[in-house]
Order: structure tokens, then C-alpha cells, then sequence
């Protein structure tokens, strides 16, 4: 080998080295993340104190105890559409980060030529070529490497938005099957109305046959029978629409869907305790997806910044060359180059600063939304326990409420029937006690929702295998 070739080596060597020594080093500019200044709580202001701090379980569900709603929750795991795409999301920040990546390393190519020149009315000349050629930046201010840690938590950000949709999913899931189960117990309910009702007017026409009610009495009874019968279409709507939600959420047609259903007082509801609010900072997958992009813009800072200094550019080519084709791999034929460039940005008309003031403006908002999503997180758990609360109440009270006014309507109709009774008073508990049973079926379902709501403001679970109560139930 030649002294230029040999000179040309070490130089290759020497840079490599050097590069090695700097990506170990590290990047000279990274950032640490800023300081959001949150003020966490040390408890939740809804919270109850006491107990261990525990979570919901990760397959929080089945605290109802409802083998249809698990066998749903199970499916729309694997086949949503929604969760599916985002997961493809997720796939493609993946790949987008090795892309970004692959700057931290040599760039290599094979080539091949055959030239053939012809000068007049000479012979013609071919030249055969084979080459290796290489190409590396040195990363010395850590413009690539901030680049990748961003594409890195990019692609963070894309793992927690799925997260984030499969925990709404199954939220939505769970939401829609107990207003499933609320239209069915509203629709029952309505036809034991009716059919209530329906005594209430034999009873009347009864008395009006034998002239102690007047044609007003059946009139006034014929307008709460209409009344009920007029509440049926609506539920059923509901309980349609709800029905097809459920075949949305797990990507099935409507017509391919089968919802048993059943009553909401089969449902349990499942005590959870939701824990330390620092916890929530780790468990909520919005909170981290937002710390991820919050990583990602501080990289962008970086690697901005970087942009305004100096870059290194290395690159080295290595082969054989000759004009005869069976003289090409002879070491007379071999060739090396290898060359050093520095490229400092001069005068661009502010591009580089205003695109370092444009990543510290996306920085900026991404912390406050963060704090945003932070402070956000803590209300939904008060939200939610409040709402546990107060709707554990109202269900006891609304519980006294029906059994007061049915025992005041059943008096009502004995008295009617023994023909002592007022109408206006028979009227009066029967609507009384149709309203109060549909109130009870709204606040079962409430409190559920109230529970579901819960058990997604802290973060759709924790480790497998946890259990607790919540003391707000």
C-alpha cells in the first residue's frame, strides 16, 4: 500500500476514534427537561383517608361481575378499530425514530462502473470501476443525537396515545353496556306502569258503570296510560343505539351483535381506592404522553440550537479501478481517498434562530399543557369520587322514595277498589310512583357511570394483581 493510502487510513481511524469518544461523551447540548413548578396534593380533596394506597386492577371490569361485559371489554381489546389504528400510529413512530437515528451512523454504499470513452476515430477505452464509499457527520454538538431522543420520545408519546385510546375505549365500552342494561330496566319498568295503569282504568270504568266516577276520571286515567305507553319508543331507541355502539367499539357490524343485557341490579360495583395523587403522575397514560412530547420538544431545542454550529462531515472511498477488466482486483488497481469538511452556517436570513426561537415556543406550550393535563387529572379523581358520593345518596334516598310511593299506591288502588278512594289522590301516587321507579333506574346507572369515570381518571389501572376499596362507595 502506498504512504497516501497508509495516511489515508490513519485519518479514517483517527475520526472514527473520535467520533466513538464523542457519542460516549455524549451530547454537548442536551437539555434537561423544564421544570413544570406543579403543585401536587398530597391528598385527594374528595378522598377519604385511611387503608393501604392501592389501585384498581388492571382488568378493572370484572369487579361488576358481568361475564357479557368482560367477554365485550376482551373483544374490543383485540379487534377495535380505533385502538388499531392507534397502535398502527405507534408502529409508525417506531419506524420514524430508526429513521432519524440511522444520522448517528456511517453512511456506506457499494458501487460498480463500466465507462467506455471513444475519441474520434480512435480505439474505444473501458474503464472498470468497484468501490465501497463512506460518509459520516461528526456529531460533536449533538444536533443528530437531540434529533433521535426526540423521535425516541415521539415515539414514547405514540405507545401512552394508544394507551390513552384503549383506555377511552373500554370506558366507552363499559358506559354503553350499563346504558344498555338502564334502557332494559327502563323499558320493563314502563311496562309494569302500563300494565298498572291499565288496572287503574278497569277500576275506574267500573265505577263509572256504576255512576260513582265520572267520564273525566277515565279521561284523566287514559291520559297517564297514553303517557307511559308514549315513554316506550324513546327507551327503545336508546337501547338500540346503544346496542350499535357496542358493535362499534367492537368493530362488528350491528347486525352481527347479540346483547343479552339483563338489569343493572345484577351489576356489582367494584370498591376501589384510588391511592396517592403522586401516583397519578405515573398512571395516567395522557400524563405521560404529554411528558413524552414535553422530552421530545426539549430535544427539538437542543438540536436546534446545535444547528447553529459548525458541521463535520467525513467521508472515505476505497476500490479498484482499471481499464482491463481481468486487472481490476490487482493491488496495482486499488485506489483510497479520503476527505475532511467543516461547514459553518454564515448568513441565512435567520432561519436557523427563528427555527431555535419556533422550538422553544412549541416547548413552552407543551409544558403548559402539560401542567394543564396534570391539574386536569387531579379533578377528574375528586370529580369522580364526589360524583361516587353523592350518587351512592341519591340511591338510598331514591331506594325509600319507591318503596314509600308504591305502598301509597298500592292503598290508593285497594281504596279504589273498595270505592272510597279519590281519584285525584289515585291519580297522583301512580304518577309519583312511575316517575320514582324511572328515577331509581337513572341513579343506578349514575352511580355505575360515576364509577366507570373513576376508574378512568386513575389511568384504567395499575399493576395486575392489586386490589382495594375506595371509601367514597
Amino acid at each position: 500500500m502506498s504512504a497516501t493510502s497508509s495516511r489515508s487510513g490513519r485519518l479514517v481511524r483517527t475520526a472514527a476514534a473520535l467520533s466513538l469518544a464523542l457519542s460516549a461523551g455524549g451530547c454537548l447540548l442536551t437539555n434537561d427537561l423544564p421544570d413544570p413548578a406543579l403543585d401536587v396534593p398530597s391528598a385527594y380533596k374528595a378522598g377519604r383517608p385511611g387503608g393501604p394506597d392501592a389501585g384498581p386492577s388492571l382488568d378493572w371490569w370484572r369487579g361488576f361481575r358481568s361475564a357479557e361485559l368482560t367477554s365485550l371489554m376482551q373483544e374490543a381489546q383485540s379487534v377495535n378499530l380505533d385502538i388499531a389504528a392507534a397502535t398502527a400510529r405507534m408502529r409508525q413512530a417506531d419506524a420514524q425514530a430508526r429513521i432519524t437515528g440511522s444520522s448517528l451512523l456511517p453512511l456506506i454504499n457499494g458501487e460498480a462502473d463500466v465507462i467506455r470513452r471513444k475519441n474520434g476515430s480512435a480505439t474505444s477505452v473501458s474503464t472498470y470501476t468497484t468501490s465501497l464509499s463512506a460518509s459520516y457527520e461528526i456529531d460533536f454538538w449533538g444536533k443528530n443525537r437531540e434529533a433521535t431522543i426526540a423521535a425516541e420520545e415521539g415515539a414514547n408519546a405514540a405507545r401512552f396515545d394508544r394507551d390513552v385510546v384503549a383506555l377511552t375505549t373500554l370506558a366507552s365500552v363499559a358506559n354503553a353496556y350499563f346504558q344498555v342494561l338502564a334502557a332494559q330496566d327502563r323499558i320493563r319498568t314502563a311496562k309494569r306502569n302500563i300494565a298498572s295503569a291499565e288496572r287503574i282504568l278497569d277500576a275506574i270504568k267500573q265505577r263509572q258503570n256504576v255512576g260513582t266516577s265520572s267520564a273525566l276520571d277515565v279521561a284523566q286515567q287514559e291520559s297517564v296510560l297514553a303517557n307511559q305507553r308514549a315513554s316506550l319508543p324513546p327507551l327503545r331507541l336508546t337501547l338500540a343505539q346503544n346496542i350499535n355502539t357496542l358493535a362499534t367499539l367492537v368493530g362488528r357490524p350491528p347486525e352481527s351483535v347479540t346483547i343479552a343485557g339483563g338489569s343493572l341490579d345484577q351489576i356489582a360495583a367494584p370498591r376501589v381506592k384510588p391511592g396517592l395523587p403522586s401516583q397519578l403522575l405515573t398512571q395516567r397514560p395522557d400524563i405521560r404522553r404529554q411528558e413524552a412530547r414535553l422530552a421530545a420538544a426539549t430535544a427539538n431545542v437542543g438540536s436546534a440550537r446545535a444547528q447553529l454550529f459548525p458541521s463535520i462531515q467525513l467521508t472515505g472511498q476505497g476500490g479498484y479501478q482499471s481499464v482491463a477488466l481481468a486487472a481490476l482486483f490487482t493491488p496495482q488497481a486499488a485506489f483510497t481517498t479520503a476527505a475532511a469538511s467543516l461547514t459553518q452556517p454564515i448568513f441565512d436570513g435567520g432561519r436557523l434562530l427563528s427555527n431555535l426561537d419556533l422550538t422553544k415556543a412549541q416547548q413552552d406550550e407543551l409544558l403548559q399543557t402539560y401542567r394543564k393535563t396534570v391539574v386536569s387529572a387531579f379533578a377528574d379523581v375528586d370529580n369522580a369520587l364526589e360524583s361516587i358520593r353523592q350518587n351512592t345518596e341519591r340511591l338510598r334516598l331514591q331506594r325509600k322514595v319507591v318503596e314509600t310511593s308504591r305502598r301509597a299506591f298500592d292503598l290508593a288502588e285497594q281504596q279504589l277498589r273498595a270505592g272510597t278512594a279519590d281519584i285525584v289522590t289515585v291519580l297522583n301516587t301512580q304518577q309519583t310512583l312511575f316517575a320514582a321507579e324511572d328515577t331509581l333506574s337513572q341513579a343506578q346507572l349514575a352511580r355505575l357511570l360515576a364509577v366507570v369515570s373513576l376508574h378512568q381518571a386513575l389511568g384504567g389501572g395499575w399493576r395486575p394483581g392489586t386490589e382495594g376499596t375506595v371509601d367514597a362507595l
